[in-house]
């Protein structure tokens, strides 16, 4: 199963909507098949294995790291192709709770004589598609809020000088966090500050660029940006509350996606709308990569499940500006609270990493339920 799941997380990424699925086939103690879902979610992991056995399946154990499909949808169910090649036993670390499967598929398995054991590394398959799981059962993707700063807490100078604030290995495992996520997030401040391109710049990441979005505030966002003319490396979306026809034409004609959502009291896009329409359209993960202000209006709306922390050993002092704004918070009781996961040290630098207590994968069903 660790093996299923070291496979599953290729796929992160890359996959959405589906899930990132590993499939490791074994007869007689020797491996004779593995897969991972392919891009774009097909086939999926259970066929790539299946395929990759051949005669060998049959009377073969298969570990899957989330429950088999049980409906047509591109592809046909996988827990029928299980049951046609002969596998005589599925062990899968968690159930699915997609509606569509929710057991269904178990049960298919089990009606056709093969033999399934469930919740075998249940733990780490949900945290592995926490995202998925977040979409289906929240309506939303989860949100890993990633911050550069120094010790103090500052992402720039009073003048606005930001690179680079950490050094090259901090970079490079940044740039790993875009290759897994579905998407990187940002607002129409760090684009008209930093003019960022949001890409992966890492060898063997080439295919592995994640969706890019925009926020736009109230203000239009700064149509000479970059970005826009690069939706030829991977595509580039606006979400805005502003109705602009033709500037969302011209857009259109650069291979840009306009997106309108709902805007908050402020007039800005509502964080919660953006990552709803978001989930509608299929993404899982998102990495929002902004300034303080984006960052604060995530965390004042309980919207961060993540955050990956850079830190660089220096400070700027209070001048500088501020990784996380202010957004009102009144009572220490009321704070967004998170967890410390991991530490991970980058030459100088080092990585915290944080996740937020309120959401665990523990209910033993497949489902993430309030702590």
């Amino acid at each position: 199963m660790r093996q299923a799941l070291t496979l599953a997380r290729r796929g992160l990424g890359r996959v959405w909507p589906n899930p990132a699925v590993g499939c490791v086939l074994v007869a007689d103690g020797r491996v004779v098949g593995t897969g991972w879902t392919q891009p774009s979610g097909r086939p999926h992991a259970e066929r790539v294995a299946l395929d990759a056995a051949g005669d060998r399946a049959r009377g073969a154990t298969a570990y899957v790291s989330l429950e088999p499909c049980s409906h047509h949808g591109k592809t046909p169910p996988c827990a029928d192709a299980l049951a046609a090649a002969g596998v005589a036993r599925v062990v899968a670390a968690c159930a699915d709770p997609d509606p569509r499967v929710s057991g269904r598929g178990f049960a298919r398995l089990r009606a056709a004589g093969v033999e399934v054991v469930e919740d075998v590394l249940a733990e780490e398959a949900r945290a592995l598609n926490a995202g998925f799981l977040s979409r289906v059962l929240r309506g939303r993707p989860w949100v890993t809020l990633k911050i550069a700063s120094t010790l103090d807490g500052r992402i720039a100078t009073a003048s606005g000088e930001s690179q680079w604030i950490t050094g090259p290995r901090a970079r490079a495992e940044g740039h790993r966090l875009r290759g897994e996520a579905d998407a990187v997030l940002t607002g129409a401040g760090t684009l008209a500050a930093d003019d960022p391109l949001l890409t992966v710049r890492l060898p063997g990441y080439e295919r592995r660029q994640p969706l890019r979005v925009v926020l736009e505030g109230r203000a239009p966002v700064d149509d000479g940006a970059r970005i826009w003319t690069t939706a030829e490396i991977s595509p580039v979306w606006l979400l805005t509350a502003r109705a602009d026809t033709a500037r969302d034409a011209a857009f259109g004609a650069r291979g840009v996606r306009v997106l309108p959502v709902a805007a908050g009291a402020d007039g800005r896009p509502d964080p919660a709308a953006a990552l709803a329409r978001l989930a509608d359209e299929g993404v899982t993960r998102v990495l929002v990569e902004a300034g303080g202000a984006l960052n604060a209006a995530f965390l004042a709306a309980d919207l961060v499940d993540e955050i990956a922390w850079f830190r660089a050993p220096f400070a700027i002092g209070g001048d500088g500006l501020a990784a996380v704004a202010g957004f009102g918070l009144a009572e220490l009781a009321a704070a967004p609270r998170f967890r410390p996961l991991r530490r991970l040290s980058l030459d100088s630098d080092v990585l915290e990493v944080y996740q937020r207590n309120s959401w665990n994968f523990q209910d033993g069903v497949g489902r993430c339920l309030p702590e």
